[in-house]
């Protein structure tokens, strides 16, 4: 009888499993934010569309970023985002690369125009039938934005010196 109860459960969870989309990832951006003390602080955006008839919970998330193949910065966040049924939610996934790595990514890719890179990650989804991982997983190009560019922080320097002259 237990047995059979058990069985009776498991068909039960992987039908309810079956009408319980994976929520789809889409990465829109990846920005720099600021500069800091210790390196530049960027950011992925992600816009995360939930396919259900019911929300889903993100619970937390992982990610790997690699630039030119190289291992760059890896981490992850307990943060808690409800992602509304039949809506597209965006998340921010933060993260910081210290100012020798930038310095070693510019001396090997010397055109700040056309940057690799590749993000691996994960995302704890909270559903009615448990937690899953979602992956996600991009490639593209980043652009250097000219204000964070050697010559354009000159630039920034020379001008905040000029304005001391007067």
């Amino acid at each position: 009888m237990k047995k059979m109860l058990l069985l009776l459960f498991s068909l039960v969870l992987a039908a309810c499993s079956l009408f319980v989309s994976e929520p789809k990832v889409k990465v829109k951006d990846l920005a720099v934010v600021g500069l800091g003390a210790e390196g530049a602080n960027l950011e992925f955006l992600l816009a995360v569309t939930n396919p259900n008839s019911f929300p889903l919970t993100l619970r937390g998330y992982t990610y790997d970023v690699r630039v030119m193949a190289l291992p760059l910065t890896k981490g992850g966040l307990r943060e808690r985002v409800e992602f509304p049924a039949g809506e597209t939610t965006d998340v921010r996934l933060p993260f910081r690369v210290a100012y020798r790595d930038l310095w070693e990514i510019l001396k090997r890719n010397p055109t700040p125009d056309a940057i690799p890179y590749r993000l691996d990650g994960g995302l704890e989804v909270e559903t009615p039938v448990g937690t899953s991982t979602v992956p996600v997983t991009t490639s593209g190009n980043f652009t250097v934005p000219q204000r964070f560019r050697p010559s354009g922080l000159v630039r920034g320097l020379g001008d905040i010196v000029k304005g001391l002259a007067r």
